[in-house]
């Protein structure tokens, strides 16, 4: 392999798809582990972690997040340029861009891509001398010999164009994709629902039907211009779509690798686009075998992105900055090996045999000791190897959510709102975060977490029902104070003042191990230093989906990922119109109040700025004070990562970073011979004590055979 000289890298002349690449100690290549099996690699399917790991190295949507900049900036990835976004009236007159979104008929976002963009080597992209398609109309036979992508002669390529971004929509759209986001395009991209009916009413049996299907059918929300530009057009005003189009979900496909894929006898040799995916990042999947490993490597025809030149203040005086301007990807292949259990991968990352790792709770105390202020920080032993920690809270919110509407803790009664507000102060997550996170999370005061516009920090942030600010830090109310909100609410001591009843709550849980006992028998005491008696009803996870679905739990704890770092994601979680039971939304606590929701309405179509903050911070005060949720907490995410491994610096909202990490492979092959030095004292002192065996044994048949010879 190639190594990293002065930022170029010079090719070596193995071919692309060998399956087996050289793999050597001072190779440029990155070593890594995935502990969950991934089940498909195609964008209009794929939203699991381990599939967008590898998905985000391969495919590339239009948009992607700036690698160093916060709060996150989107940047043009496939794209030449920002899409420009027009407004229209019903009339179809244009607007300006601060119209009123009542006024707003629909947003044309017009998408110009960047030309000379090529996709990775494939055989469904071969051509003949003539330019026909040398690969697509296979004749009975010719698959004999063929198991893998690499026993085609012949591999090419061509260039990315528009029409490729309308094939991947319309791909969305298609019934026998069952992609994930297909509901909320649909209440957006105009014409898509209707598209979605026309493909399902006349959806053809063989694979290679759908694509053509798929290919000749147009609707009126995408509209290729020309061979660069394509234009999608959204009924409304929808600000949130520019996010959507830095997820895979919008990554271009080529026709020519469905209808590849779709020929007779490609199924049965495991040759899919699941298996192997088309696209135009800096990286190929040329091994994947899930149940042992996948390599990564370099796609000789990417286009030639460099590293970000800017980013926040401290980073160029940390080395972040210091490979500003430099060609991408650094590194040229990439070996992901299963891990099923984490002691494994653990120690073969103390070896030096992975670049980077995670913190398992059974070794975390290997890796992370606490100061006295609760700052976490190395161990000396991995200190004195020069591994580094690195830390960041997750765009994520956990929350112990109250049922709406049940009749005793939900509804907009005082009774119960005081009776949530008193169980929320006595719910100790700072305890539970110690406890059961080794002290991996920020405990939340609102539903948005830190990085995510309208979030506030310090005692501007606070939730004032549960905490009062105290030497310069929030300090959670007293659990006096919550029993005084009990005896408000009626319930002194834990009873109903009017039937003199203990009162009882029921907690909906998924349980199935001892860790979960643990929590649970945790989550009790909570609930019993106010006199309540928390009810355990464990069951399995379709029983409790349903018994959210149809509003018949009571108490259950609640988690909810950023799709996007916009404070619409979160705080639609409160939306009454998404109320789970009624509107089969994410208001998964059934939550409405009228005033929250007309001001979610207002704040949602806005552009970040004081105006939009104004309706958060009122948003957010109107939540705390009716506390649907116990607000719970953010996970922290802790990696690490060998002196070796350079540009380590965490993103939270995007999966396509690998192309900016670095290594140093001479000082990883120097440290591992170092680190793993043979330990031959044992087969000396094993030689020792065998020779001792022996030799009183060969001494007394030496002698023997002495005295039968006299």
């Amino acid at each position: 392999m190639s190594l990293l000289v002065a930022g170029l890298v010079a090719c070596d002349d193995r071919p692309w798809n060998d399956p087996y690449p050289r793999d050597t100690a001072t190779s440029n290549t990155l070593y890594s582990s995935f502990g969950e099996r991934p089940k498909h690699l195609d964008p209009a399917r794929s939203y699991t972690v381990n599939e967008n790991t590898f998905i985000a190295q391969i495919y590339e949507p239009p948009l992607q997040y700036h690698f160093l900049h916060r709060p996150y900036q989107l940047i043009p990835l496939a794209l030449a340029e920002m899409p420009r976004v027009r407004f229209y009236d019903a009339a179809g007159e244009p607007l300006p861009d601060d119209a009123p979104a009542a006024a707003i008929a629909r947003s044309e976002y017009e998408l110009h891509v960047r030309p000379g963009t090529r996709y990775q080597p494939h055989p469904a992209l071969a051509r003949d001398a003539e330019g026909a398609p040398r690969y697509l109309d296979l004749e009975p036979g010719a698959l004999a010999g063929i198991d893998t992508l690499g026993d085609f002669a012949e591999h090419g390529t061509r260039e990315l164009v528009a029409a490729d971004f309308a094939y991947q929509i319309k791909r969305l759209a298609a019934p026998w994709l069952h992609s994930p986001i297909n509901g909320v395009m649909s209440e957006h991209i105009l014409g898509f629902a209707a598209l979605g009916e026309r493909l399902e009413a006349a959806d053809p049996e063989q694979a290679r039907a759908r694509v053509a299907l798929l290919r000749d059918t147009e609707f009126e929300g995408v509209e290729v211009l020309d061979r660069y530009r394509l234009r999608i057009t959204l009924e409304g005003k929808y600000p949130q779509f520019s996010y959507w189009l830095a997820m895979p979900f919008f990554a271009p496909m080529p026709w020519e690798a469905e209808a590849f894929y779709a020929q007779p006898g490609m199924r049965e040799r495991n040759l899919m686009l699941d298996w192997y995916p088309v696209g135009t990042g800096p990286y190929m999947l040329t091994e994947n075998n899930p149940n042992l490993r996948m390599v990564l490597e370099r796609n000789p025809n990417f286009h030639g992105e460099r590293y970000p030149d800017s980013g926040m203040p401290g980073d160029r005086a940390a080395g972040i900055l210091d490979d500003a301007g430099a060609p991408l990807p650094f590194i040229d292949r990439v070996v992901y090996s299963l891990e099923k259990e984490s002691i494994p991968r653990w120690n073969k990352f103390l070896q030096g045999y992975y670049d980077f790792s995670g913190i398992s709770s059974d070794a975390f105390d290997q890796a992370v000791r606490v100061d006295a202020s609760g700052r976490p920080m190395l161990t000396e032993t991995l200190e004195a190897r020069g591994v580094e920690l690195m830390t960041a809270v997750e765009p994520t919110i956990f929350f112990m959510g109250f049922n709406m509407l049940d009749p005793v803790i939900g509804g907009d009664g005082q009774r119960a709102r005081l009776l949530r507000r008193a169980i929320s102060i006595a719910v100790d997550m700072e305890e539970f975060i110690s406890i059961f996170l080794n002290g991996r999370g920020v405990v939340a005061q609102s539903p948005l977490p830190p990085g995510i516009f309208g979030h506030r920090a310090g005692e501007a942030g606070i939730n004032p029902f549960v905490y009062r600010w105290e030497a310069g830090r929030a300090v959670r109310r007293s659990l006096d104070e919550a029993r005084t909100l009990m005896v408000q609410a009626g319930y002194p001591g834990g009873r109903d003042r009017d039937t003199g009843r203990a009162l009882t709550l029921n907690y909906e849980a998924v349980a199935t191990g001892p860790d979960d006992r643990a929590r649970l028998n945790w989550l009790r005491k909570q609930f019993a230093k106010l006199g309540i008696e928390l009810v355990i009803r464990s069951t399995d996870y379709n029983r409790f989906q349903d018994k959210i679905r149809n509003g018949t739990g009571q108490i259950f704890f609640w988690g909810w990922n950023a799709d996007y770092p916009d404070p619409e994601n979160f705080l639609f979680l409160l939306y009454g119109p998404n109320g789970r039971v009624e509107h089969q939304g994410e208001n998964s606590v059934n939550y409405t109040n009228p005033e929250f929701d007309r001001l979610f309405e207002r704040m949602r179509n806005l552009e970040d700025g004081p105006e939009r903050q104004a309706l958060i911070d009122r948003m957010v005060e109107i939540a705390r004070t009716d506390a649907p949720w116990i607000w719970g907490f953010h996970p922290r995410a802790f990696s690490l990562y060998h002196r070796w491994y350079h540009n380590a610096y965490p993103n939270q909202m995007a999966n396509n970073t690998l192309k900016y990490r670095r290594i140093d492979p001479a000082l990883r092959a120097e440290l591992r011979r170092a680190w793993n030095q043979p330990v031959l004292w044992p087969l000396g002192a094993a030689v020792a004590v065998l020779l001792a065996l022996l030799l009183p044994a060969w001494w007394l048949v030496r002698r023997r055979e002495r005295s039968r010879a006299l």
